[in-house]
């Protein structure tokens, strides 16, 4: 099931749509209920701050809380992930004053907390993604639009972009986590990686319980073909096991492990 809701009527002369002028942010449902919604709440803010939004007084915490509520949880969805995207209007105004409006979907076919279908990755050479303020933020991303065309033509489900140092910085979709022995190597925000909150509540999750040492690192393509098990976190997708880049081939015994015990904390 599926559903969208504007803030105001639509209009196609929206900066989002003229301009890409607009930041998105995930928040998650599970078990009808919302989830990680201070760490998403949070998130939204510092995004719309990096991209001098001027931020609504009514977008409080409570706001998004009765919004999702409201306008999902209570049209029966008990699971999913709601792409919420903000963007300024067209006005007369300077463009950081400018007034705010909103969009979002709902999708109820992802449960977060899951292991989704698995993952087919490779490196893409053509391009890579940089490592400034925004590249850590959701907004709009012509290497994203170029990787997936990519991803698609070569029968793969996502890639590994560099970033100009030639290390890894994350995938199209989302952040991707290294397992080698009793070590979760991330890649760094300042490598490019996504902020993401369903990432920090894992790895939080698996730090404070000891399941695995956790380590940010600057990380060369080649290591990825030295790691155990690697997953995908994606805020807009959810998480998904790599069983395959190029001809190395991983298994996800222990990350599906640990996920399933990360899930059951939000029972």
């Amino acid at each position: 099931m599926k559903l969208s809701v504007h803030s105001e009527p639509a209009q196609l002369n929206n900066r989002a749509f003229l301009y890409g002028d607009a930041v998105q942010v995930s928040f998650f449902v599970h078990q009808s209920k919302l989830i990680l919604a201070e760490e998403c709440y949070f998130f939204l803010m510092a995004s719309m701050r990096k991209m001098r939004m001027a931020i609504p007084l009514t977008y409080t915490l409570e706001f998004f809380q009765n919004l999702f509520s409201e306008k999902v949880i209570n049209e029966g969805f008990a699971k999913g992930i709601i792409s919420f995207n903000v963007y300024r209007t067209e006005s007369e105004k300077s463009l950081s004053k400018n007034d705010i409006s909103y969009y979002f979907e709902a999708d109820s076919e992802v449960d977060v907390l899951e292991l989704q279908k698995k993952f087919e990755i490779d490196l893409i050479k053509e391009i890579n993604v940089n490592t400034n303020v925004l590249s850590g933020i959701h907004v709009h991303s012509p290497e994203n639009i170029y990787a997936e065309v990519y991803a698609v033509d070569n029968d793969l489900d996502d890639v590994i972009f560099l970033n100009p140092n030639k290390r890894i910085a994350r995938t199209i979709y989302g952040n991707l986590l290294f397992l080698e022995g009793d070590t979760i190597k991330i890649p760094k925000q300042t490598e490019g990686a996504f902020v993401s909150p369903l990432m920090e509540s894992f790895v939080t999750f698996v730090h404070q319980n000891k399941l695995a040492v956790i380590e940010e690192a600057e990380m060369i393509a080649f290591e990825s073909q030295k790691a155990e098990e690697i997953i995908i976190v994606s805020d807009q997708k959810g998480i998904f096991p790599v069983t395959k880049i190029r001809n190395k081939t991983f298994e996800n015994d222990r990350f599906s492990q640990m996920i399933l015990a990360w899930s059951g904390t939000f029972s």
